[in-house]
């Protein structure tokens, strides 16, 4: 293992794939079969690679891990990929839930499937390059590489206001990214050097150039989550995407933003990070109500799902900035369980649309009675996104309240009122959808799930279940990592603190 490149191997194998679809020849039913099948198969592949970095995964060190680091020819800038406890297990999401996105669209994709299937394997390979990137410019160029592939899929395979929804989502993204692309050249400036590890270790920022660096980096971040008030992109992304892109843009791209937190402003700018907690604090406290009452207006279902996910996104900001190792874990494991409960959701809004294609709520109801095995998926997602004990929805949402309320209980209060929130909206929205009588014409011969819409949601059932009941998984391989964040970040804080204390007159001291 030490040999083989695993993380190259996992990161352009979707490339592969996309080269095999690339030169097929037609667009006849054989050529869309096979790109489907093509796409299938090489997602499936790449899943079961990354399996191999979790079963060679040591959590019992915060060491980065599967390193991989060449120079460039004529440039500073290094090819440097590994993985620590914060970033594999988002590798290890983003290739699960691919497979599942081809098969959501196997049949709701008629159109340039070719063309579909490659930007998706192409945005494959950029999501997992984020997380495994520890140079800031191989990370820049993998971050905002990904707004491209996903621009096409809005644009092209969306809805009505597709083009629109496009392009806010791609000049909203692109805008923040700006700032940290001139925060990643005034490091280089200052450091010469844009090694993460060596970055993570550097501790020669003034405290204004911290703040400054942080805010940069924090508008292309909050932007990615994202965090209200830039949040607005969101919904009309969503609502437009086809129901993979939506699975990809709330189960991964979303959870970028989070990440970044985790790799680049908690550990580079620790004492920006503790001066700025209480702004992320009101900001990600306001997300979590101020969306939940939007969620309550809304007459389309993905919307209602999409301020869901800003909601949720509250929590995971709120707990990564209490900086305790409960908030932070909490945080860790509310992206992963958010990945795939938010992921189930809009794949049961697909199952649904494909029927009568609509996602107005109004135009639903009585879903029980024709389709029982859908109402019952659809009922423990529903249930795991309000956070019920037995589902993973619980883990995150509680261990993140644990940390806010070690740091202000007024916070963690104001919080909390998100949950229930989230249990009136959400439970409204079933009611309405599941319960009952099968009144509108257009459901009277609607088809409950078939074998494949059961293959793609049993695995994203399971999980929800598992790590409901049994975190531990998660938190082992988390663990280390997270201890060892936070022991350099309160020693840099002990750090300034004790280089801001008035020294002691020495010579004064020597003549008396």
């Amino acid at each position: 293992m030490t040999s083989w490149p695993i993380l190259s191997t996992v990161i352009f194998l979707p490339l592969v794939g996309a080269l095999f679809i690339l030169v097929l020849r037609g667009d006849d039913g054989a050529a869309r079969r096979n790109a489907r099948y093509i796409a299938l198969w090489t997602t499936v592949v790449t899943f079961a690679v990354s399996l191999l970095i979790w079963r060679d995964f040591d959590p019992t060190t915060a060491e980065f891990q599967f390193v991989e680091k060449h120079n460039w020819i004529g440039t500073s800038i290094t090819y440097h990929l590994g993985l620590d406890g914060i970033s594999m297990l988002f590798v290890i999401l983003t290739t699960f839930l691919m497979p599942l996105c081809v098969l959501a669209s196997w049949q709701s994709v008629e159109k340039r499937v070719k063309e579909y299937m490659i930007a998706f394997l192409v945005l494959e390979t950029l999501m997992i390059g984020v997380f495994c990137a520890l140079d800031l410019i191989v990370f820049y160029l993998f971050f905002e590489g990904g707004l491209i592939p996903m621009f096409i899929i809005i644009g092209v395979w969306g809805g009505q206001r597709r083009v629109y929804a496009s392009f806010k989502f791609f000049l909203y993204t692109l805008l923040g990214s700006v700032l940290m692309l001139l925060a990643i050249m005034a490091i280089y400036i200052q450091t010469g050097t844009t090694d993460i590890p060596t970055l993570i270790a550097y501790d020669g920022f003034s405290e204004a150039m911290q703040f400054w660096l942080w805010i940069a980096f924090f508008a292309s971040f909050a932007v990615k989550m994202p965090m209200w008030p830039v949040h607005t992109w969101l919904p009309d992304a969503h609502v437009e995407a086809p129901t993979a892109g939506s699975v990809i843009l709330a189960g991964v791209l979303l959870k970028m933003g989070g990440y970044g937190f985790l790799r680049f402003s908690i550990p580079m700018f620790p004492l920006a990070s503790a001066d700025l907690a209480p702004v992320v604090f009101v900001l990600s406290v306001v997300a979590i109500i101020y969306t939940s009452f939007v969620a309550f207006a809304q007459e389309d279902v993905k919307k209602l799902i999409a301020y869901s996910s800003v909601a949720h996104m509250g929590f995971v900001t709120l707990g990564v900035f209490t900086l305790t190792a409960q908030g932070i874990q909490g945080g860790i494991f509310q992206m992963l369980s958010h990945g795939i409960i938010s992921s189930a959701l809009f794949l049961c809004v697909g199952v649904v649309y494909d029927r009568i294609h609509t996602r107005e709520i109004a135009a639903y109801g009585g879903l029980a009675n024709r389709m029982p095995i859908y109402a019952a998926c659809f009922m423990l997602f529903t249930m795991a996104n309000v956070g019920l004990p037995g589902t993973s929805g619980f883990v995150g949402e509680f261990l993140t309240l644990l940390g806010a309320f070690k740091v202000n209980s007024w916070v963690a209060l104001f919080a909390t009122t998100g949950v229930i929130l989230s249990a009136a909206y959400a439970l409204w929205l079933y009611r309405r959808m599941i319960f009952g009588k099968l009144e509108k014409p257009a459901l009277a011969n609607i088809l409950d799930v078939s074998p494949r819409e059961i293959a793609v949601l049993a695995p994203l059932v399971i999980l929800t279940i598992f790590f409901g009941v049994y975190p531990q998984p998660v938190m082992t391989v988390t663990s280390v990592s997270v201890d060892k964040l936070i022991t350099e970040y309160q020693q840099d804080l002990q750090n300034a603190e004790a280089a801001a204390r008035p020294q002691p007159d020495l010579a004064a001291a020597e003549e008396n």
